[in-house]
C-alpha cells in the first residue's frame, strides 16, 4: 500500500497506538552526510507501563566515521526523558552534550509551567508554553500524537533556547537503504534569514518513526540522516 486515502486515516493509525500496539524499546541507526564528513547515529527508545503509566527515555549517539573521526573524534549524546500522553510525549528532562563540554540541559516543571535551561554555566528560567518538546522527542512525538492537517506548530527546545517552531505537513515516497518508506514530512517553516532549517520525515507504516531529518545548525553546519536500520521489540504488558 503506497498512500492512505486520507489524513485523516493517518491521524487514526498514529493515534492509536497510544491505546494498542506499543513498543517496548525501538533501536534506529542512520548513516549522516554533513558538508565536512561522513558519520552514524545510534538511538534508542524505550517505553515502560508502571502503575497506568507510560514513560519513555530516549538516548542517542552520534559519531563521526572513517578520515572524518581523526577531525571529529568526540561524540554527541542527546538524551530525553518523560512521560507519553494522549496529546503526545510530555518530557521532563533533556540534555545535548558536545565530547567533553558541559551538556546544554532543559528542565520541564509543568506544575509551575516553567523550564530551566542551563548553557555555558549559565541557567535561566522561562515561561513553559503547553506541549513544549526538546529537539530529540520532537522527532518520536508523533508516534502518540495526532497530526494536523495543513501545519504543525510546537514550542521546541535545544537546552539553550525556546523557540515557536512552525512545521508545514506533506506526504512523500522516502527512498532509503532499507528500502522505500510512504511517510509524511514536516518542513520547518523559517524567515528569509533563518539560519536554522529543519525537515523531518515520519514513516507512515512504522508507527511514525522518524526515518529522516535533515537540517541546517545555527553555525551553518547541513545534516542528512537517513535510517539504516530499525529493530522494534514489544512486551505483552504492552
Amino acid at each position: 500500500m503506497k498512500f492512505l486515502p486520507s489524513i485523516v486515516l493517518l491521524w487514526m493509525l498514529s493515534f492509536s497506538v497510544f491505546a494498542t500496539d506499543i513498543p517496548s524499546r525501538i533501536e534506529i541507526s542512520y548513516a549522516v552526510t554533513t558538508d565536512i564528513g561522513q558519520g552514524e547515529i545510534n538511538e534508542v527508545m524505550e517505553i515502560k507501563h508502571v502503575n497506568g503509566t507510560h514513560s519513555y527515555t530516549i538516548n542517542s549517539e552520534a559519531q563521526a566515521t572513517g578520515v572524518f573521526k581523526i577531525i571529529e573524534p568526540n561524540s554527541i549524546v542527546r538524551h530525553s526523558e518523560g512521560t507519553i500522553t494522549k496529546q503526545g510525549l510530555r518530557p521532563t528532562r533533556a540534555y545535548e552534550k558536545r565530547g567533553k563540554k558541559d551538556p546544554s540541559v532543559a528542565v520541564f516543571n509543568w506544575g509551575k509551567h516553567v523550564i530551566t535551561l542551563q548553557h555555558k554555566g549559565q541557567e535561566e528560567q522561562k515561561r513553559l508554553p503547553e506541549g513544549t518538546l526538546d529537539r530529540l522527542s520532537l522527532s518520536y512525538n508523533f508516534m502518540f500524537a495526532s497530526l494536523p492537517k495543513q501545519y504543525v506548530e510546537k514550542h521546541v527546545t535545544d537546552g539553550h533556547s525556546l523557540q515557536l517552531a512552525h512545521y508545514a505537513v506533506s506526504k512523500e515516497v522516502l527512498h532509503t537503504p532499507i528500502g522505500e518508506i510512504d511517510t509524511i514530512v514536516l518542513t520547518r517553516q523559517e524567515n528569509k534569514n533563518a539560519k536554522v532549517k529543519r525537515k523531518l520525515w515520519l514513516a507512515i507504516n512504522n508507527h511514525m518513526l522518524p526515518v529522516r531529518i535533515v537540517s541546517v545548525e545555527e553555525n551553518g553546519r547541513e545534516i542528512d540522516k537517513i535510517v539504516t536500520g530499525i529493530n522494534i521489540s514489544y512486551k505483552a504488558d504492552h
